[in-house]
């Protein structure tokens, strides 16, 4: 997975202590409503208000929460990074220990379920609570590398008096989220953090580095996986006449017969051998097998999904389809997300031009834009239609937004969701009827 330009902590050219006082005199201000010497960068400035809406004190910020040691571990044995922890800790931990700094590894909910690194470091971190079992994001501890990159999706570097907490003002961290590479979801993240002495850009480059090396060796693992599914099945495979697919547990296809293979196929929520109506192949009958499921699809149809949900109000989109065979559950990738709420705004629909100026600000990535439509239509065939692009006129289209505007979507610098941002918060009927706002 790519990720788009670092955005460091230190400019170009800056002397590092000299910076880290400019940004306390910039903390100091902020707090007080007077106008500081420099400017929050925009991720930070968006944090900062998130805190104030928590109600974050920053001098006296919460002790993070701790769980038990059996749930840690119960969380560890749960976490499908526990399949790249030795990579990461070869990839990190030696620089780690050398550099002064400790490596961290969460969950998706900011839960630090690994620590290695540094004794003197681990000594302070014992102090501000940057221990294994403690959540450390943004609504537990405030502005950090960690809570703000799983708020956002992407690499972040806080430095000093950038954290909220003043407690915090004498680390520098870099995090970068790990997302499944199977179907962009949250896994949890990779951090390094050290005294604000140690800061240089390079951190964050080597942080992103090792959480794209992690989610490639994830990919590896998945495709081995696939792999043996499909020698698994190939002698059931080999007598059959009709059309169908092999896939693994969460829908992936390892083989097919008498039918275009589909990448993956969205399998309802609770599965059970029977028939149901799968998006993109219409009713199937599905029979289990070891690590996965048989496929067939029936030529007669029945009734179609009725509604269809996009939840944006936690921290992982989530798009849930409902009908009368079932449900299906589907975490779409930041971009798919986009383009969803987009589509769910026009109901009408738009054209791969009309979508590339509403993602990116300008025409010129028409075929990017229909590249993503190809994929996001493979699992969500049947309910999102072409030409133009729009959700099926047989379905409702319901959106759940989060209680503040600006937690829509934070991560995304798309000017149709920033123009959408605005008009909620002004509530001008930006968004259609139908649409639920979280409580």
């Amino acid at each position: 997975m790519s990720f788009p330009p670092l955005d460091t902590a230190l400019p170009a050219g800056v002397d590092a202590r000299e910076h880290a006082l400019a940004l306390r005199r910039m903390h100091d201000a902020s707090l007080s409503g007077r106008p500081g010497p420099v400017r929050p960068r925009p991720v930070i400035e968006d944090s900062w208000n998130r805190m104030r809406r928590f109600g974050i004190d920053p001098d006296a910020g919460p002790p993070p929460r701790l769980v038990s040691t059996d749930e840690l571990h119960r969380r560890r044995q749960e976490s499908p990074i526990a399949e790249v922890l030795p990579l990461i800790r070869r990839s990190l931990v030696s620089v780690a220990d050398e550099a002064d700094h400790i490596m961290l590894v969460t969950d998706a909910s900011g839960q630090i379920l690994w620590r290695d690194g540094s004794h003197r470091m681990r000594g302070v971190g014992d102090r501000v609570g940057l221990v294994e079992g403690s959540y450390w994001n943004e609504g537990s501890t405030g502005t950090n590398a960690i809570g703000t990159a799983l708020v956002v999706g992407r690499p972040v570097q806080v430095y000093s008096a950038e954290h909220f907490v003043r407690s915090l003002h004498t680390l520098t961290c870099a995090c970068a989220p790990i997302h499944d590479p199977r179907d962009g979801r949250l896994l949890g993240a990779i951090d390094v953090t050290g005294p604000v002495s140690t800061i240089h850009p390079s951190t964050l480059a080597l942080v992103s580095a090792v959480a794209q090396l992690a989610e490639a060796h994830l990919q590896s693992i998945h495709h081995t996986h696939l792999e043996r599914l499909r020698a698994v099945s190939a002698p059931l495979l080999a007598g059959m006449r009709e059309r169908a697919l092999v896939v693994d547990e969460t829908g992936w296809t390892a083989a097919a017969v008498n039918m275009e293979p589909i990448r993956r196929v969205l399998l309802p929520t609770h599965r059970e051998s029977g028939t149901a109506w799968l998006p993109a192949l219409g009713e199937c009958s599905l029979e289990p097998l070891p690590g996965g499921w048989l496929v067939r699809p029936r030529p007669a149809e029945c009734t179609a999904p009725s509604v269809v949900t996009l939840d944006l109000s936690g921290p992982a989109p989530e798009v849930t389809v409902e009908g009368s065979s079932g449900s299906w559950a589907h975490r779409p990738t930041p971009r798919h997300a986009e383009l969803l709420l987009l589509l769910a705004v026009h109901r009408s629909g738009r054209t791969a031009a009309e979508l590339s100026t509403d993602v990116f600000g300008a025409v010129g990535h028409v075929v990017t834009v229909r590249a993503e439509l190809s994929r996001l239509r493979r699992h969500l065939g049947g309910i999102v239609e072409s030409r133009p692009y729009r959700f099926s006129e047989d379905v409702v289209v319901r959106v759940v937004l989060p209680d503040f505007p600006e937690d829509l979507l934070p991560g995304s610098h798309s000017p149709g969701v920033r123009e959408l941002r605005s008009r909620v918060g002004s509530g001008d009927g930006a968004v259609p009827l139908g649409v639920e706002v979280a409580t």
